[in-house]
């Protein structure tokens, strides 16, 4: 779990909207130069956190009525009372028995609904709010806080049951992550906030989650315990972590101010649509997708992003084009089902991040290499990691199939604008790249030498074309020591972004 930078590393204010309006840099048969995202449209419709739904002020028919008065009364009835019961919260503070492992389990299809003004609050006693395997439960106008789950266990869902529905509800200021995620899981409209480590861990173990939506919440100030800091290499923090997803919608979200990346895939997802965002203000990468498969990621507004971890990663002079959007051994497989059988990066909006994309590979990481960071995991080709050894390795199909390969990448008709004087910097805030390392690890490895960075810099069918750009940007091909301007990135022999238009500002 988390990100191989390269082979040696183990684990303000925006510019005027007006700017990305203006059409100086048009040109015959370029792209429309206007934004394709309104970005206000996506925050104004997941601006929740400020603004909460309200739920029933009086309860429903039929509904059992949850006294916050009562300690423990929550729990009890839940226990008493058959599957399929909605419970309406009273306004109020309710309260678990307190004992660290006390929590509500629900039975199949039950329904819990606060009124306004209901909070169940952990009292920083209890570890987790909602557990169990019963599947199809609602939780609605909820505030849950103040749970303290342990190191990537969460609060509601604790068992990443199947069909549960999270809507008008606010997550926040628990330990762990507010909440887990299961197959068929619905997440809308809810504030994910202040968590200290994600504001939802889509993680099931042993058993991959599949058909998953998460839509027009406000996912901010998560990883408040900075767990990247007391665990450096951990990979293993986020607004939203997805590990082994099998089709995820995730749209109109409003993703900002995370401590570390926005939204982060990591290890064998595939099938995502991201889509309609706003990802703005995160310290780290506002999105990575990290040895998976198969993603559409379209009409996002991106931007002041990465500027603490570039800038962290710039002043110790590291020359990697530390990313906004970092794909990382991660590409289109056609032989692994989804809606799409490529990656493509469209018709977003990219504002003043620290540096754009980069589509990376490891030469070293694959199935059974001690430099794979994916605990032990190969990749969706492969059911059997041992298979991955020498001889068979260093022969088709293996040779292919033990690689998570960045391929197939489509980068187009996205609008990059960048004024290093609103980031403030002078270098390495400017990047877009394709790229990877020197193979050297381990010594039976079949990929050393250039080998991978030949393969996915002129061989794995990795695109950028009729782009916008505005700003001082450079381009990085091969290695990290190839930086080019935009005619050389035009040229041969890389030949990228044809029909993309360029055009470098003063001031910057």
């Amino acid at each position: 779990m988390g990100i191989k930078w390269r082979n040696w590393a183990l684990p303000a204010a925006p510019l005027a909207l007006a700017l990305l309006a203006t059409g100086c840099v048009s040109a015959p048969g370029a792209p429309a130069a206007e934004p394709t995202v309104a970005p206000s449209t996506s925050v104004a419709r997941a601006r929740v956190c400020a603004k909460p739904a309200a739920g029933p002020a009086k309860a429903p028919a039929g509904a059992v009525t949850v006294d916050p008065a009562v300690v423990g009364d929550l729990a009890a009835k839940t226990r008493s009372n058959p599957p399929k019961t909605t419970f309406w919260l009273r306004p109020g503070k309710h309260r678990l028995e307190p004992d660290r492992y006390s929590q509500v389990i629900p039975k199949k299809g039950n329904r819990y609904l606060g009124a306004p003004g209901a909070v169940l609050d952990g009292r920083k006693t209890n570890q987790y709010a909602f557990g169990g395997t019963a599947r199809n439960v609602t939780i609605r106008y909820l505030t849950v806080q103040r749970f303290v789950a342990p190191q990537n266990e969460g609060v509601v869902n604790h068992d990443s049951a199947d069909g549960w529905v999270i809507e008008h509800a606010t997550i926040q200021n628990n330990s762990g992550a507010g909440l887990m995620a299961g197959t068929r899981q619905r997440v809308r409209a809810s504030c994910l906030r202040g968590n200290g480590q994600y504001g939802m861990n889509a993680y099931k173990a042993g058993d991959p989650i599949s058909d998953l939506v998460v839509e027009g919440n406000e996912i901010v100030a998560n990883n408040k315990d900075d767990w990247e800091r007391r665990r450096p290499g951990c990979g293993c923090t986020g607004g939203v972590k997805f590990w082994a997803v099998n089709g995820a919608d995730v749209r109109g979200n409003w993703v900002h101010d995370n401590r570390g990346t926005g939204l982060w895939a990591d290890t064998n997802n595939n099938d995502f649509r991201i889509e309609d965002n706003v990802l703005e203000a995160n310290d780290g990468a506002a999105l990575i997708y990290e040895t998976s498969y198969n993603a559409v990621i379209r009409k996002n507004t991106i931007r002041r992003n990465n500027w603490v971890e570039g800038r962290r990663y710039a002043d110790r002079g590291d020359n990697f084009p530390f990313a906004t959007i970092y794909l990382s051994e991660s590409g289109g497989e056609p032989r692994i089902r989804a809606r799409t059988d490529k990656i493509e990066i469209y018709r977003n909006v990219l504002e003043n991040n620290w540096s754009g994309i980069t589509l990376w590979e490891n030469a070293d990481r694959f199935c059974n290499s001690p430099a794979n960071t994916s605990s032990g995991d190969c990749t969706l080709l492969v059911k059997n990691t041992d298979r991955c050894a020498r001889p068979a390795i260093a022969t088709a199909p293996l040779y292919a199939d033990c690689r998570w390969k960045t391929q197939r990448v489509d980068v187009h008709d996205n609008r990059f604008v960048l004024d290093k004087s609103v980031v403030e910097c002078t270098v390495k805030c400017d990047r877009m790249a394709v790229l990877a390392n020197y193979g050297t690890y381990p010594d039976w490895s079949p990929y050393q030498g250039e080998r991978v960075a030949e393969a996915i810099t002129r061989k794995q069918h990795n695109r950028w074309h009729d782009n916008v750009y505005l700003g001082p940007w450079k381009f990085v091909a091969y290695d990290p020591s190839r930086v080019l301007d935009f005619g050389q990135w035009q040229g041969t022999p890389y030949q990228q972004d044809a029909g993309s238009t360029f055009r470098a500002r003063d001031g910057g």
